[in-house]
């Protein structure tokens, strides 16, 4: 005569049914069929990477908001993130540049990021170049007018140059370097010869 089973008692039925929700909490929700379901809990950012997140875009609009106005007004970017920065730029409290770069941030996430720092990469290139062509000028302009040597150099590396106007330029230069009027402010002879001296060194 056969036996029956015998069925499990409560206490199995209950730890049975709490491991099941103990392998749920830690393997995910699953089917009726035992597949896993994808609630999109695994691809949600975190409050921290949320918050980095905010901070950079903030980060990346103060840097446009510092950019020479011409500069900003090549930009592409939508226009209500160019009113939102040209206000923070008009903000003088501190307090409501605060708030107004929150609300920059805000359009921003909506923005072409990659684009907007391709762009600010090469406006703040320009910038660079600018100044270091600024800063060449300016020493050869002082070196022009403290020796002869240097009217040599500045020929041998532009040899494409007006010679004869560069000399004549370099003679009132150095004549007005000597006058009364070279400790008020800079002669227009200086300036001249910076003007001449600028768009020459610009590719060098």
């Amino acid at each position: 005569m056969s036996r029956r089973p015998t069925p499990p008692d409560r206490a199995d039925a209950h730890d049975n049914a709490h491991d099941d929700a103990h392998d749920s909490a830690h393997h995910g929700a699953h089917d009726a069929l035992g597949v896993a379901i994808d609630d999109g809990s695994a691809a949600r950012p975190s409050k921290s990477e949320l918050k980095r997140r905010s901070q950079a875009v903030q980060a990346l609009g103060l840097e446009l908001a510092g950019l020479a106005a011409d500069k900003l007004a090549v930009i592409e970017m939508p226009e209500t993130l160019r009113a939102a920065i040209d206000e923070y730029r008009r903000t003088k409290s501190h307090e409501g540049r605060r708030r107004q770069l929150q609300y920059v941030g805000k359009l921003m996430r909506d923005a072409d990021h990659a684009a907007l720092r391709q762009a600010l990469a090469a406006a703040t290139e320009g910038s660079a170049h600018e100044t270091l062509a600024l800063h060449a000028a300016e020493r050869w302009r002082a070196e022009l007018i403290a020796e002869d040597a240097a009217l040599a150099r500045w020929l041998g590396a532009h040899p494409g140059c007006d010679a004869q106007h560069l000399r004549s330029l370099v003679r009132a230069a150095r004549r007005d370097a000597a006058g009364p009027a070279a400790q008020a402010r800079q002669p227009r002879s200086h300036r001249e010869l910076f003007r001449y001296i600028k768009p020459r060194v610009d590719g060098t």
